[in-house]
């Protein structure tokens, strides 16, 4: 990006500009949960017939496949609501984000809580560690023990964050509220259990339990590692800015420290537009159906070079933030001056 144009705005000037584009439209809203709530519903009935009825174990994993496509596009919508932007009443808003919260198995308030102190956290060096993914610097490591290494080292493995991470996180972690937590937030993971529960009993006396758990995980498990991969390569890709707090500049985070992930059309559709990650980070009351629109009509925010899928994939091997040269670098290039756990080779 032309410097000479970066000058010319602020975060605020920058957002003055898109505030147009922050208007919730209903009737998009709706359209939005049609063309996703029915599809979803109709791929779990074409499912437990299959299941009843033995079809080919190919067919039922390709619907399942299909079906947490559905369901990424749904925790989109919820993702939405968090923010107040996809209906423009406040109260659909959070009535939406807790049915949505179910279906994805995520507490409204707690996810809102931790995801809006991402946003303003988000690139800073020295406010990590909540709503974000593990990011040591490479002094930081260096100088931690042993096992925090080794912890670290399992932590960043692609197996473990995107296989075993999604089923802990959504399966598991989500379901529990600790005591200091505001009652607001404790109430939101007790509403969403109970929730979850009265589905299985349900299920339980209709479809079956096994039935019910045959399909959910699966498809709570592809879905989950779908998204933790979107969010993962938004703020984990070559060339990303990260800086100290007194040094951090929310134009530069929102533009640098956000990636455009430039998606095939289907799976934009899928993923909601949130590739368009750095206009989500500098105005993050956008509606997802504005976002294609936004980047479209406003040149400035198409100077962002984007992050094909190709590229990304090199972001599964940058583990470490390497303040002296301002760029994530992996393990292997550290094990070129250090041993495999940082210690110093002679």
């Amino acid at each position: 990006m032309d410097t000479r144009d970066q000058q010319a705005y602020t975060i605020n000037t920058l957002r003055k500009e898109l505030m147009p584009y922050a208007r919730p439209d209903r009737k998009r809203a709706i359209v939005q949960l049609l063309n996703t709530m029915l599809p979803y519903a109709l791929l779990w009935g074409v499912l437990i017939y299959m299941l009843k009825n033995d079809y080919p174990l190919w067919a039922v994993v390709f619907l399942m496949f299909l079906a947490s496509l559905f369901l990424l596009r749904i925790f989109i919508f919820f993702h939405d609501c968090a923010h107040g932007c996809f209906f423009e009443s406040q109260k659909a808003n959070t009535i939406l984000g807790y049915i949505t919260g179910v279906l994805t198995f995520t507490p409204f308030r707690y996810w809102q809580k931790n995801h809006l102190i991402h946003h303003g956290t988000y690139a800073d060096l020295d406010r990590r560690g909540i709503g974000d993914i593990w990011t040591l610097t490479v002094e930081e490591y260096l100088k931690a023990s042993r096992w925090k290494k080794l912890g670290y080292r399992l932590y960043r493995n692609p197996l473990v964050f995107l296989l075993l991470g999604p089923g802990y996180i959504f399966l598991i972690a989500q379901r529990f509220m600790h005591r200091w937590e505001d009652k607001d937030v404790r109430h939101s993971g007790a509403y969403t259990n109970l929730a979850i529960a009265l589905i299985l009993l349900v299920s339980h006396y209709t479809i079956g339990l096994k039935t019910y758990l045959q399909i959910q995980i699966p498809v709570m498990l592809i879905a989950g590692a779908l998204g933790v991969w979107l969010f993962y390569v938004q703020h984990q890709f070559e060339g990303v800015y990260w800086a100290r707090h007194d040094e951090w500049d929310p134009l530069k985070a929102a533009l640098y420290g956000s990636s455009y992930y430039k998606l095939p059309k289907i799976l934009q559709w899928f993923t909601g537009n949130i590739g368009l990650h750095h206009i989500h980070h500098v105005l993050p009351r956008i509606p997802n159906y504005y976002l294609q629109k936004c980047y479209d009509e406003v040149p400035f925010l198409q100077k962002v070079k984007p992050l094909t899928i190709r590229k990304s994939l090199k972001s599964l091997w940058l583990n470490l933030w390497d303040e002296k040269h301002q760029k994530l670098v992996s393990f292997r290039e550290l094990k070129k001056y250090y041993g495999s756990f940082g210690e110093q080779k002679r």
